[in-house]
């Protein structure tokens, strides 16, 4: 393999923090480089930088092919030969699958107009080579966070890049959508194309790499073949700390008393048409954590939502042994709930308000005297929440658009933990985060267990799901096709439930 791309001595600072000093990386054609680190370690800022969003201090050196370039853009990057699947979908939803493939370089036809037909064909072809059934002309708007993703990724491909980065690929997608990824990356890989894959997932990452680069506090920390290294040493390298350290035993705190009773909940479809997920009954117990599993599609995100009255529905929802009327988030909240969404950028946060804003929007009430906001008391507690769950930012009044995802995530779960729900609703909690952040939201999510909380856990991780569920409910197709006990839940069983 000839050498493609060689960054050198790269730095890169922001008011108040230095997010890379002198990093190195370096990426052969045709070799699937990952970049591990903890979130906050510089990764995300490096492949700014490599794009052309980000220009780096001065005093580094970027070359391609041997020749020194200054990357003027993203645009200068793309024709460059160098493309991006972000980890936060980057697609426009009210745009059609073929649109946003094409977007901003639609065919065109003789007259100058866009050539539609042509435009859905091509984007068939790139959808093709993923072999996922999407429909071109279908809006993005409704298809699945997972679906969406997949149609990022056929954008990518669809430039016939010479590198492309990939930032989390598979932390929306199922196990199967998942697979085939890896088959292409390995394809692309295959053809020349030097991939830089950015992962938190250790059995991913060993699949997919053939060399492996570490990323701590900014810095260079080793480089080594796929070959030569191990998930301990790399979750070594990473937190500076041993894999076993960083997870504790599972201890069930749950009771025998029922908190949360659904029964027989169903999607209410718009003109009456049938409910894709329907008849969904299940009692959470209080301290208990309640694991929810199932393929993209399965309806996971539908039933929390519809417990939360984000989605209508029909059924019956108890609390404490009385029956409720919950129809929309107001009425949820009112009654001891809480929900961490999947979608954190679109649904979980403002992203140009600052740490502390976004964090006492669902308890701003607990600092107001006669409608005036106590800030030194309202800063005091973010700062709490700040340091119990070590959300990297340089103070509580940076701007969330500016944290990595994984300190995104911390800011969502912090300002519905600070409000102190009977019932917290947890979707998909560690997507994006990385290893250590993950040990710290299982503990997280324990010890609020401990203190008597009730706790839904959705994802599609099955080993997260089994590592931190006391009980375990999957889903197929809209309905619940088993439950299990944790002692009974084993990879097998649930994944033979979840595809029948």
């Amino acid at each position: 393999m000839t050498q493609f791309l060689e960054m050198t001595g790269i730095s890169k600072t922001f008011p108040g923090v230095k997010a890379l000093d002198a990093v190195t990386l370096e990426l052969q054609a045709g070799e699937v480089h990952v970049l591990a680190g903890e979130n906050g370690a510089g990764k995300s800022t490096l492949m700014k930088i490599m794009t052309g969003v980000l220009k780096a201090d001065a005093g580094g050196s970027i070359r391609i092919e041997g020749q020194e370039i200054d990357i003027r853009g993203p645009l200068h990057a793309r024709a460059l030969g160098i493309s991006i699947i972000y980890q936060e979908l980057s697609v426009v939803n009210n745009l059609t699958v073929a649109e946003n493939i094409f977007l901003a370089r639609e065919p065109r036809n003789t007259w100058g107009l866009i050539d539609r037909p042509r435009m859905i064909a091509e984007a068939r072809r790139a959808l093709a080579e993923l072999t996922v059934e999407i429909d071109p002309a279908a809006v993005v708007g409704t298809l699945s966070i997972g679906q969406r993703q997949l149609v990022e990724i056929a954008r990518a491909i669809s430039y016939r890049s010479r590198l492309i980065i990939m930032d989390e690929p598979t932390a929306s997608l199922s196990n199967h959508e998942a697979q085939v990824l890896t088959k292409l990356v390995r394809k692309l890989a295959s053809q020349g194309i030097g991939i830089v894959y950015i992962s938190h997932k250790l059995d991913e990452i060993f699949e997919v790499a053939d060399r492996i680069s570490v990323l701590r506090d900014g810095r260079s920390v080793c480089t080594y073949p796929a070959a030569a290294m191990t998930p301990d040493l790399l979750v070594r390298e990473m937190v500076n700390r041993d894999f076993g350290a960083l997870f504790g035993t599972h201890v069930s705190h749950a009771t025998d008393e029922v908190l949360l009773s659904v029964r027989n909940l169903t999607e209410k479809r718009p003109g009456g048409r049938g409910s894709r997920v329907r008849d969904i009954s299940f009692d959470l117990c209080r301290g208990e954590i309640l694991g929810f599993f199932g393929l993209v599609g399965a309806g996971r995100t539908e039933v929390m939502e519809m417990i939360f009255g984000n989605r209508p529905a029909t059924g019956e929802i108890l609390i404490g042994g009385g029956k409720v009327r919950i129809v929309s988030p107001s009425d949820a909240i009112a009654q001891g709930m809480g929900f961490v969404t999947e979608n954190r950028q679109e649904l979980g946060l403002v992203l140009g308000m600052t740490v502390r804003e976004n964090f006492s929007l669902t308890h701003l009430a607990e600092y107001c005297s006669f409608n005036v906001v106590n800030r030194p008391r309202e800063t005091a507690a973010c700062l709490g929440y700040i340091r119990t769950l070590d959300i990297k930012t340089p103070s509580p009044e940076q701007k969330v658009m500016n944290l990595s995802g994984g300190n995104q995530q911390k800011v969502v779960i912090a300002k519905w933990v600070a409000r102190k729900p009977r019932i917290l609703i947890v979707d998909e909690p560690t997507r994006g985060i990385d290893i250590a952040a993950k040990a710290e939201v299982h503990a997280l999510l324990n010890r609020l267990a401990s203190e008597g909380i009730s706790i839904i856990v959705v994802s599609s991780d099955l080993p997260e799901v089994l590592a931190i569920s006391d009980r375990v409910i999957v889903l197929k197709e809209g309905r619940i096709s088993d439950e299990l006990q944790r002692e009974a839940a084993t990879k097998e069983r649930v994944m033979l439930a979840a595809t029948g």
